[in-house]
């Protein structure tokens, strides 16, 4: 066996929205890259899906995330409001603060893995 138990933390928020790892990666990458297109493509999606997704990350909470600058001399491109940097932040918190106390219990379930298991159904998160 290679590897240890993964843990993913996503929050449905009551307005509906969820706000999940994919989520905080495309505000990470879009922070590095100055661009929701090459934070598209680092991730392995169209410029259209990782759009619709910044999109759907502004329109979940009172203020945007994310800002974009239209094409001209100085160039397009993208980066994180204030709130934005802050929502990064708070999701990089919480995943390190849950692995943390979840560390034990996540040790245990790697010990206890049963070795002649091949795996489960792809696409299967309900666990």
């Amino acid at each position: 066996m290679t590897g240890s138990p993964r843990l993913s933390l996503r929050i449905d928020l009551s307005n509906g929205a969820r706000l999940g790892p994919g989520k905080a990666q495309l505000l990470a990458l879009i922070e590095e890259h100055g661009s929701i297109r090459a934070a598209g493509a680092a991730m392995g999606m169209s410029y259209r899906r990782a759009w619709l997704l910044a999109d759907e990350i502004n329109r979940m909470f009172k203020e945007p995330s994310i800002f974009t600058r239209h094409g001209g001399r100085s160039g397009g491109g993208a980066g994180l409001t204030p709130f934005g940097e802050t929502l990064l932040g708070a999701c990089r918190r919480m995943d390190a603060e849950s692995r943390k106390a979840l560390q034990t219990d996540l040790a245990w379930l790697e010990s206890m893995q049963s070795v002649e298991f091949a795996g489960g159904r792809k696409g299967d998160d309900e666990g």
